[in-house]
């Protein structure tokens, strides 16, 4: 019988390699079709063209590793979470926030899975907003 806990902590790790080499489509194949996403300090998006859209926003704007990932789940595996470091680069101005020129930044963040039927059905992130513009700034 498979172990749940594996198969979520393998969905995650998955996902997060994807989202390090950038690949959309890997990234999106780990969601379902009506994905909620919960931007950090931001408004709820659903499905994979929103998330889609946001992964090119991002792209734009930041070059983005995550290390030092850190996977947990739930017993019955239909819940995890990830804390990580973000090491990035401010590319590009993103709107309302900062003028980029290529300042680097390093904070800890964390997100937060609902997984369903093998696929992740809610992604939310969280970090400190107040200490990412500090570095930007």
């Amino acid at each position: 019988m498979p172990d749940v806990r594996e198969d979520s902590m393998a969905l995650i790790a998955r996902y997060y390699a994807a989202f390090n080499a950038m690949d959309i489509e890997a990234i999106l194949a780990c969601l379902t079709d009506d994905v909620a996403h919960d931007i950090n300090q931001g408004e709820r998006e659903t499905g994979k063209d929103a998330f889609r859209a946001f992964l090119g926003r991002m792209d734009h704007a930041y070059s983005e590793q995550l290390r030092d990932i850190v996977i947990m789940t739930s017993r019955n595996g239909a819940r995890a979470a990830a804390e990580f470091m973000v090491h990035g680069v401010y590319k590009v101005a993103d709107e309302g926030f900062p003028p980029a020129h290529g300042q680097s930044y390093v904070l800890p963040a964390g997100g937060f899975f609902d997984i369903k039927d093998g696929k992740i059905a809610r992604v939310s992130v969280y970090y400190n907003l107040a200490d990412w513009i500090a570095q930007v700034s």
